[in-house]
């Protein structure tokens, strides 16, 4: 028997707003946090955040009174996606990337926040619909990295399904892109199943915490929180793929990808999307939809997005896309959620030993302290933008400190 997961959805609205409006449930039991409760927000990474994103779509920010369910949203790394969360037989963790679980459904139409015509089937959609028919939409921050838009189709999120114009986003919503950040959140800097090693940005933990007190501030106090930052069609900075091969450099060893993932308009049938019924397995595969990817610059870091310090004042080149190594298998494809993280030559002489087109640390930053004021400024400036706490910026200046490039072998 399929487990009838859309109840998830349902227990999720009815706990909080059990806890933010009863005083007691109907066997007299209390609510503990009763009369305590101001605003309710949700926060995701990952799957959870496209169950908020999908929550929201079917119309569970309302209860079974009438009453808003959460102030504002918190989405991490969640790309376009939606998910299989009210459909029978289906797992919830299914999502789709270039490689594997692309027929998993993930991406359907509408993709985007605001009202929008997909032109191959005619359809309309928009993701808020049924929260602003109820006057429920919450405050929403979309906070994405590299990886998004290679993998998971995050600039659908912001464009129109043929990839050629800017949406113009509501004023509930927010997207921002973490510059160089891969979805998993740094890790060893280890190639895993990949041909480079793995991208090693710190982004989750400073970046959120920031976000996080800014959605509080906007939903509490009304302050607008930063705008949003993310790579544009109109600007140059969101791009094809043959754009960005052209735009890499081209470092020794290092391959570049020949695909990346594009979500295909997928047919399982006609009770699929009303019913939650599956009656095409596997599915009908139609047109797909057109993603672009970031644009970047000549040491191959993102153009747009948040600039943490690490990327605006680099060491290195900082991706969202890897290609699986061949013992692996599928050589030379993306990795599904990995990034990489590819090192400056130290000097100018190692530069050309190595024939690496990217300026040496050295050659960047000639001594230490230019390279710390430079990391001071970066790190000040994105704390006056709302993007870091102070105490992240002592943190990210104490570990910027502690390298020691500059010492003499």
């Amino acid at each position: 028997k399929p487990r009838v997961t859309g109840l998830g959805m349902a227990a999720l609205r009815d706990c909080v707003a059990f806890l933010r409006y009863a005083r007691q449930d109907r066997n007299g039991v209390a609510n503990p946090l009763a009369g305590a409760v101001e605003q309710a927000y949700i926060f995701g990474i990952s799957q959870s955040g496209r169950l908020i994103n999908h929550f929201i779509y079917e119309g569970f920010n309302t209860d079974e009174a009438r009453r808003p369910v959460f102030d504002g949203a918190l989405l991490h790394v969640a790309g376009a996606g939606k998910g299989m969360f009210n459909y029978r037989f289906r797992m919830s963790t299914e999502y789709g990337t270039y490689h594997e679980g692309n027929l998993s459904g993930s991406e359907f139409f509408p993709m985007a926040p605001v009202p929008q015509t997909d032109p191959l089937t005619g359809e309309t959609g928009n993701t808020l619909a049924r929260a602003r028919k109820t006057g429920h939409v919450p405050r929403m921050m979309f906070v994405q990295t590299s990886t998004e838009y290679w993998s998971r189709g995050a600039s659908l999120l912001h464009t129109d399904v043929a990839g050629k114009i800017d949406l113009e986003l509501p004023p509930e919503v927010r997207v921002y892109l973490v510059a160089g950040a891969q979805h998993l959140g740094g890790g060893p800097h280890t190639p895993g199943i990949c041909q480079q090693p793995r991208n090693t940005l710190d982004d989750r933990g400073p970046i959120l915490r920031a976000l996080l007190v800014a959605l509080d501030k906007w939903v509490s106090d009304g302050a607008e929180p930063p705008a949003s930052r993310y790579p544009r069609i109109d600007n140059g900075t969101l791009v094809n793929l043959e754009t960005f091969r052209q735009q890499f450099p081209r470092i020794p060893g290092v391959n570049l990808p020949k695909a990346y993932y594009h979500p295909a308009r997928l047919d399982f049938g006609p009770r699929f999307h009303t019913e939650g019924i599956a009656d095409v397995i596997p599915p009908k595969m139609g047109p797909c939809f057109q993603t672009l990817v970031p644009a970047v610059d000549s040491d191959g870091n993102d153009i747009a997005g948040i600039h943490l310090p690490d990327v605006a004042v680099p060491l290195g080149t900082y991706t969202g896309w890897n290609l699986r190594a061949a013992p692996f298998g599928a050589e030379g494809k993306l990795s599904r959620l990995d990034g990489m993280y590819l090192p400056f030559a130290r000097t100018a002489q190692q530069r050309s030993q190595l024939g690496d087109p990217r300026p040496a640390v050295h050659q960047r930053y000639p001594t230490r302290a230019d390279y710390l004021a430079r990391m001071t400024e970066a790190a000040l400036q994105l704390q006056q933008q709302g993007f870091l706490l102070p105490d992240d910026v002592v943190a990210i200046l104490d570990t910027a400190a502690s390298r020691r490039l500059w010492e003499k072998p």
